[in-house]
C-alpha cells in the first residue's frame, strides 16, 4: 500500500486508540521536557531524535529507547508516560524516535528496515542510540526498547535487526518482527494485521536470523504484551510474537509458569523461559497501557523488594 493509502488506512484502524490519548491538560505533569537532536548520524529515512537526560545521571547510566504510536509523536507519548520521572529517580537516559512525519507509523515493512544497516527507520534509530552511549557515557551492556502499538511493532524489528545492541525489550501491542513485511516503506500488511500470519517457531526464527545474516550472539530478552479484544491487530499477534522468540530462545512454546493479576489487575503473566514472558489482557483492546515499572523491572533498571521498586544495577 503506497503513502497515500496507507494514512487513510491508518486513520480508520488506529482511530480508536488516538482518541484514547489523553488531552495534554489531563496529563499529570511531567518532569522536564525532550530535547531535540539534530545530528546523530547516518539518518537514511530522515526520523527525529528527541532526549530526556535527567539532572543527575547514573555512572554508565542504561539508555532506554522509546518509540511511539501511529497518530502519536515523540513528545506527546514523553508526556503520557511516567519515563521522565523514573529517568529523574533513576538516572537512566531516554531515547524517544519520532517518525519523518508527525503522526505516521513506523516502517517495519521495508526490506531496508527489516535488515541490519539497511538504510530505514531501524538505522537511524541504532544511530541515535550510538549518539546517546558515546554522548553520556552509557553503559553499551545495558541498552534497552520499547514502544506500543507501530512502536511496538519496531521495538520487535529493533530486537532482531541489531540484537547486538539491546539487553532486552519490552512491547505493549505489537506483531512479530518481519510479519508486516511487504517491501514497501511504511506498507500496511492487512494478512499479519487479521492474525492471518502463521510459522512455525522455526520459521519465524529463521526469518528473524536473516535480518542480521552471520550475527551468532544473543539475543535480547523479549516482553510481549497484547489485549484478548484488541479489534486494530489481530490477538494471534500474541501467539506468533511467542512462537518467534520461542524459537530465537530454544524454548518449547509453553508457559512453564502462570501468574494471574500480574502484573496487575486484569493482567495474566504467562513465563515461557527467563527470557521470554508474555502478558495477557483481559478486557484490553488496543493497546494494553504501557507499565512503565513493569519494563523498567524487566530491563534490571529496576526491581521489586515487596512492594518496594528499588534501583538495580548489573541485574540482567
Amino acid at each position: 500500500m503506497r503513502s497515500s493509502n496507507l494514512v487513510a488506512g491508518l486513520a480508520a484502524l488506529f482511530s480508536g486508540f488516538a482518541m484514547a490519548a489523553p488531552a495534554a491538560d489531563q496529563l499529570e505533569p511531567r518532569a522536564g521536557s525532550l530535547t531535540q537532536v539534530q545530528d546523530f548520524g547516518k539518518n537514511p529515512s530522515g526520523i527525529k531524535m528527541f532526549t530526556y537526560v535527567p539532572a543527575k545521571l547514573a555512572a554508565k547510566p542504561p539508555v532506554v529507547l522509546v518509540l511511539h504510536a501511529c497518530a502519536w509523536t515523540a513528545s506527546s507519548f514523553f508526556g503520557s508516560t511516567k519515563y521522565g520521572q523514573m529517568a529523574e529517580q533513576h538516572g537512566f537516559v531516554l531515547v524517544f524516535g519520532q517518525t519523518p512525519k508527525d503522526g505516521e507509523c513506523w516502517d517495519v515493512s521495508s526490506d531496508q528496515t527489516l535488515t541490519h544497516e539497511g538504510g530505514g527507520d531501524s538505522t537511524g534509530l541504532a544511530n541515535m542510540v550510538r549518539y546517546a552511549l558515546k554522548k553520556y557515557n552509557g553503559d553499551a551492556t545495558r541498552v534497552f526498547v520499547t514502544g506500543e502499538s507501530s512502536g511496538a511493532m519496531m521495538t520487535q524489528v529493533m530486537a532482531a535487526v541489531y540484537p547486538d545492541m539491546f539487553a532486552a525489550a519490552s512491547e505493549f501491542s505489537g506483531e512479530p518482527a518481519g510479519c508486516f513485511r511487504t517491501g514497501s516503506v511504511r506498507g500496511w500488511n492487512s494478512q499479519c494485521a487479521g492474525g492471518q500470519v502463521n510459522k512455525s517457531p522455526a520459521e519465524w526464527a529463521a526469518q528473524v536470523h536473516k535480518m542480521y545474516p552471520g550475527y551468532t550472539g544473543a539475543y535480547p530478552k523479549m516482553q510481549v504484551y497484547h489485549g484478548d479484544v484488541d479489534k486494530t491487530l489481530n490477538i494471534n499477534s500474541f501467539n506468533e510474537s511467542i512462537k518467534e522468540w520461542s524459537g530465537i530462545f530454544g524454548y518449547p512454546g509453553t508457559a512453564k509458569q502462570t501468574i494471574n493479576n500480574s502484573p496487575g489487575a486484569r493482567l495474566t503473566k504467562y513465563i515461557y523461559g527467563d527470557r521470554l514472558q508474555g502478558i495477557w489482557g483481559h478486557g484490553f483492546g488496543h493497546v494494553v497501557p504501557t507499565n512503565e515499572t513493569e519494563a523498567l523491572t524487566w530491563f534490571g533498571i529496576l526491581w521489586h523488594a515487596g512492594h518496594v521498586v528499588k534501583l538495580c544495577f548489573g541485574c540482567i
